[in-house]
């Protein structure tokens, strides 16, 4: 009974520390990359690419296959042993063996090998690449969920001090000092923030439930991040744009992506020229039959043992020319054991296949056409996505320079509205103000708070998506 209270007790702690688990940013992010459906298709591809390398390398191999067949036949057939009509009943078998192997098919086989090589590394980088998109997409989640909270948590603190400006104000009007209205202004003020809280918990909630959705997590009421510890960590520093382009440039997949693609094209071409050349192959074949049907034997004739037959004529005097010959006559005689006969009855065959294309509808020259264009066609995109990759960094770098700007200039503003509250605030509390200066005093201090929140976050993932194109592995991102 004790053990079993132990137990229960260890599995409802385990239960509870679970519920209260916060996930880190890191967390999440691996945990993205072991369960998110788009990796795990990505991860797919890259079987299938496999795949294709073992079906290119079985191009290598002979081909052997084997049959073998049984039949029983009635009425008039012909016997597969003696090759001879027969009007009987009989139990027949054959077995066949068949190797065969190509020689040389135009390059096509080995071209096909170094195509699927091509292919299961254009796959591992849509894999790395995909892994980099949902790492971005998780931490821009998270990312959001912080800044909500902390928008909250802004709005919370704010109305602890409009909820002591409420007890304050009704003081001083129940003792004559202050005129009603201004109470009345703080209440109104306090059920507008009253109000945005509530916003501010939907907000929280919609942005936890996305994530959680990214992450396949269903237990979106006990899911909950780690919100502290994030701060803005510029790796990069003072690096040079040049230079972030030329890192991305090597290291990104959108590149190595168009790349391998132009492989590709270029071994498909390969492979469609090929075609113009002749095929070599050898094949050898074995093969036996058996059958239970009765063997005929020719048998001397004891009593007779010869025959006298004429042969021919003497040219010229007509003079019969005779000879004498063994006097046979069929014996019926039981069928071989089926061993002796897959012995005596088994053939080969062997030799070499030359196969030389001459005219196909156009078949081979419309095909090499269409490969050359994909050919062309793979420059370009190759070069595109060189333009899009320097185009995006270049955008990627503006932008973190402009969070950052915009980030200064929010926490500016957040020092000048803090005084312009505090000078506000002290000069309500000596009555020479009134409540509706000092709620917009608060207001504009309120919604300070709340820009510099959002310009943080925002530059922290500028910066995070800028070092990604530096080539800083996801799972290596400080905050």
């Amino acid at each position: 009974m004790k053990k079993l209270t132990v137990i229960g007790l260890l599995l409802f702690g385990v239960l509870v520390q679970a519920q209260n688990k916060k996930w880190t940013l890191l967390e999440c992010v691996e945990y993205a990359l072991e369960n998110n459906i788009s990796i795990k298709q990505s991860e797919l591809d890259l079987e299938v690419a496999e795949i294709e390398k073992l079906n290119a390398l079985g191009n290598f191999v002979p081909s052997f296959s084997a049959s073998a067949g049984v039949n029983e036949n009635t009425g008039l057939s012909f016997n597969p042993v003696t090759n001879n009509a027969q009007t009987t009943t009989f139990l027949s078998s054959t077995g066949r063996i068949n190797v065969g192997y190509t020689l040389f098919d135009g390059l096509r086989n080995f071209r096909s090998m170094q195509r699927a090589n091509i292919s299961r590394l254009a796959s591992q980088y849509n894999l790395s690449k995909m892994k980099d998109d949902i790492s971005l997409l998780v931490a821009n989640n998270y990312l959001q969920v912080i800044l909500n909270k902390a928008n909250l948590e802004v709005l919370l603190s704010q109305n602890e001090v409009t909820q002591a400006q409420i007890k304050q104000t009704q003081e001083l009007v129940d003792a004559g000092v202050l005129p009603e209205g201004d109470l009345l202004e703080i209440k109104a003020t306090n059920a507008s923030e009253q109000q945005s809280i509530v916003n501010a918990e939907n907000q929280v909630q919609i942005s936890l439930i996305s994530l959680a959705q990214v992450l396949l997590i269903k237990d979106y009421e006990n899911f909950d991040i780690e919100e502290e510890g994030y701060g803005i960590v510029d790796t990069l520093g003072d690096t040079p744009v040049d230079e972030i382009i030329a890192s991305a440039k090597e290291n990104r997949s959108e590149i190595r992506i168009a790349e391998q693609n132009l492989e590709l094209a270029k071994k498909d071409l390969q492979i469609a020229r090929g075609a113009y050349l002749p095929t070599i192959s050898a094949f050898f074949g074995y093969d036996t039959r058996y059958t239970n049907t009765p063997n005929f034997e020719n048998v001397v004739d004891p009593d007779n043992p010869t025959i006298t037959r004429q042969i021919g004529t003497v040219q010229g005097t007509g003079e019969a020319v005779v000879s004498e010959f063994p006097n046979t006559f069929p014996v019926e005689r039981d069928p071989d054991p089926f061993i002796d006969q897959l012995s005596a009855n088994d053939g080969i065959a062997y030799g070499l296949q030359l196969n030389i294309p001459i005219l196909n509808g156009f078949n081979n020259r419309a095909n090499v056409k269409r490969n050359k264009v994909n050919v062309e066609r793979s420059k370009f995109l190759l070069e595109q996505a060189e333009l899009d990759l320097e185009s995006n960094v270049y955008q990627a770098y503006v932008d973190a320079k402009g969070a950052l700007k915009a980030y200064d200039a929010a926490q500016s503003a957040v020092e000048s509205q803090e005084l312009a509250y505090e000078y506000a605030k002290a000069r309500y509390d000596e009555g020479l103000t009134n409540a509706f200066d000092f709620s917009q005093a608060k207001l504009r201090y309120d919604n300070a708070r709340i820009n510099l929140n959002r310009a943080k976050y925002d530059y922290i993932f500028r910066l995070k998506v800028l070092e990604l194109f530096f080539g800083i592995p996801a799972t290596e991102l400080k905050f």
